[in-house]
């Protein structure tokens, strides 16, 4: 079986970026850069009604609109939209403002219908139905192990909690898009996409068109974050009307659109109970919870799909559990994946529950969880992390930090699934020495390109920046999409039996029986005039799956603003094999970036008048920026003997959830919901009354 070299020259060092210089000096090419000769800028027409029945759609004044090229609706016939921001038609135009005014004249007919955008409104039995064949509020999924009443009536120590997470809205730097082409000879699409095979295929059956004819190309892109699998309906109708109009047709999103209809991480309400013995074993949990993933929520039985599920009780073993889920369907855009789908939900909720125990119990928080958590390698970096963080030293009773300035610690855990899949590569190994590595991944910005660099200049003992690595195409081999922290699990193995499939192959083809490093150059050029090609694929035992973590927190909270100022995060987290040390420290500082906005800052606020989403930009949707990111330490738990995991999703599920636990360490009071805002903060110490609910 294939094994990762004991002795490692250049995976696990710190390796710059690759592609740092390109896009430092402008020369990497986004796909929102992408202009191919005569291109077409394309928009949509979208519903403004939040329920409407549409009976008709108008598009001849559109096309006589002075340079627009073409007009095209999103769907014949009569329809229902179901959320304000829902496709009707498209325009393309030869300038943005000949397809601004193209939207101005479409026409449409509607009967305006009920709607409702908030989910504590939406399980009211009188509410309007978003779908009329299934309730807004199905029957929960339950599931219950153990005789739980009992279990409660013998504990020591019970503690309940009601704990509410936002709806958090997709918003890369990159908005959702393509650029596309469709000719007499095929289709390309230059997409920002974290699955160029998912949006070949997606556009092939869109355009009925054989999936051979179809080319995806992502060179750069800016952020993708669960939300950017397949073409969507904006690759679609981009697609339509590039045939309609016989040009090149980009249609990218604006940020309001962004805000509409591309995805989002469902909404929680979690009633929590949890009881322990004396000496601090959970020995029942109980959970009610619901939350929303947009019109996805409670439409199975309408052809829909999405929920707002996820793991409880987290992380933790309790014997005895009762917990009931349910999704409320709202009329307001569909959920999808997002970093880490249902894990931070799932880690606000118990982390929080957790620690109120500990106060119960007058015990130390991390211990509490060490009696509790049987994963060895969490227990091992709770252990690393208490000495790193001076826990002993700073943790003090809740509410007991003097003066106006609170100051509180907090920490949490976290696990992920993850691990590899049937990734291929190809390698070409020219007379002149030169290395071209060719995959059909993608790099969302985690680094992608650099791991493939890594990888093959560990096998031919040469530099990374001595190899050229191409992804982020469909005619190079097959690769999955980068999600679910999957992607160096699935490329590096199948890069490194592709190039150990080279080294052995140019070894013998030109009888050098050593030829990496020095000997490279002299070996390479016994091969004449012909380059030397080579194949490899994933390979088990070269990566893994499983990956958790855990994190530590400080914040100071002014008792008199509200503010909260997040110190310092310390993060322990078990990564495998390091492949590229600067590149996986890095994605760790994302993901706890991300986790701090969710705690702090992110929420969609719609109007329940409207149907409309009020914070629709970065001026309004608050993310994290310079001045609020704390200080962030990462120790790397180097596990080789694992192969390589993921880290992009486990990253991020704890922070939010320290975060919370050092804020009511700091108050003495919990902040219950997210995120945790100056005004919450007011609210939970007295000064202020109840912050407005969803509903």
């Amino acid at each position: 079986m294939l094994s990762w070299p004991e002795k490692r020259d250049v995976i696990g060092q710190s390796t710059p970026r690759v592609d740092a210089p390109a896009k430092v000096t402008g020369a990497a090419k986004y796909s929102s850069d992408v202009q191919p000769e005569g291109w077409l800028y394309g928009m949509i027409y979208r519903s403004r009604w939040p329920a409407a029945k549409v009976t008709g759609i108008n598009i001849e004044k559109a096309k006589q609109i002075p340079g627009i090229k073409a007009v095209v609706v999103e769907r014949d016939g009569e329809r229902t939209v179901r959320f304000y921001g829902e496709e009707l038609a498209a325009v393309a135009g030869t300038s943005k403002q000949a397809c601004l005014d193209a939207l101005l004249v479409i026409e449409v007919e509607a009967t305006p219908l009920p709607f409702v955008v908030k989910e504590e409104a939406a399980r009211n039995p009188n509410s309007p139905r978003v779908w009329p064949d299934a309730a807004n509020l199905p029957e929960p999924n339950v599931r219950e192990k153990g005789d739980v009443d009992k279990a409660f009536a013998a504990a020591a120590a019970v503690v309940e909690g009601f704990f509410t997470t936002p709806t958090q809205l997709h918003q890369p730097l990159e908005t959702h898009g393509n650029t596309v082409s469709v000719t007499y000879d095929g289709v390309t699409c230059w997409a920002s996409t974290q699955g160029i095979f998912s949006v070949r295929d997606g556009l092939a059956d869109y355009l009925e068109v054989p999936h051979e004819k179809v080319r995806v190309i992502t060179d750069h892109m800016g952020g993708g974050f669960g939300a950017k699998f397949g073409p969507g309906a904006e690759g679609g109708l981009a697609g339509r009307l590039s045939k309609a109009a016989g040009a090149p047709v980009k249609l990218m999103l604006t940020r309001f659109d962004q805000s509409l209809a591309v995805g989002n991480r469902p909404s929680s309400f979690q009633q929590i109970k949890l009881g322990a013995d004396a000496d601090g074993k959970m020995v029942a949990f109980e959970m009610n919870s619901f939350g929303t993933a947009g019109i996805g929520a409670g439409a199975s039985s309408a052809g829909g799909g999405g929920g707002a599920g996820f793991p409880a009780p987290y992380i933790y073993v309790v014997p005895n559990i009762r917990v009931k889920q349910s999704s409320v369907a709202i009329n307001a855009g569909q959920a999808r994946a997002f970093r880490a789908p249902g894990h931070p939900i799932a880690s606000f909720g118990m982390e929080s529950i957790v620690d109120e125990l500990a106060v119960k119990l007058k015990m130390d928080p991390v211990e509490l969880r060490l009696k509790n958590d049987p994963n060895k390698i969490r227990q091992r970096e709770y252990a690393i992390g208490i000495e790193h963080f001076g826990w002993k030293q700073k943790y003090k009773p809740p509410g007991s930090s003097p003066g106006p300035i609170k100051v509180g610690v907090g920490c949490a855990g976290a696990t992920w699934g993850g691990g590899g899949r049937g990734t291929q590569a190809d390698v070409q190994i020219n007379p002149d020495g030169s290395v071209e590595v060719r995959c059909g991944t993608q790099d969302l910005g985690t680094g992608t390109r650099t791991l493939v660099a890594v990888v093959a200049a560990e096998v031919f003992g040469l530099k990374p920046e001595q190899i050229s690595a191409r992804i982020g195409d469909t005619q190079f081999p097959p690769s999955g999409g980068s999600g679910g922290s999957t992607t160096a699990a699935s490329v590096c193995p199948a890069i490194f039996d592709a190039c150990t499939n080279a080294l052995q192959d140019l070894q013998k083809k030109t009888g050098v029986a050593d030829a990496r490093g020095s000997n490279w150059s002299a070996a390479c050029r016994k091969l004449g005039v012909n380059p030397l090609t080579s194949h490899g694929k994933w390979q088990e035992g070269l990566s893994s799956s499983g990956a958790g973590g855990v994190q530590f927190a400080e914040v100071e909270v002014d008792t008199e603003t509200g503010f909260v100022k997040v110190r310092k995060i310390l993060c322990v987290q078990d990564c495998g094999l390091i492949v590229d040390k600067l590149t996986c420290e890095t994605q760790i500082n994302g993901g706890v970036i991300m986790g701090l906005g969710y705690a702090l800052y992110e929420e969609r606020v719609m109007d329940s008048a409207t149907g409309v989403v009020l914070n629709p930009n970065f001026e309004t949707y608050k993310v994290p920026n310079f001045a609020d990111v704390p200080e962030i330490e990462v120790i790397l738990v180097d596990m080789p003997e694992r192969g390589v995991i993921g880290v992009g999703e486990p990253a991020t599920i704890p922070t939010a959830g320290a975060i919370a636990n050092a804020v009511a360490n700091a108050l003495g009071v919990r902040v219950s919901s997210l995120p945790i805002t100056p005004a919450r903060v007011l609210a939970a110490l007295g000064k202020v009354g109840k912050v407005g609910s969803k509903a």
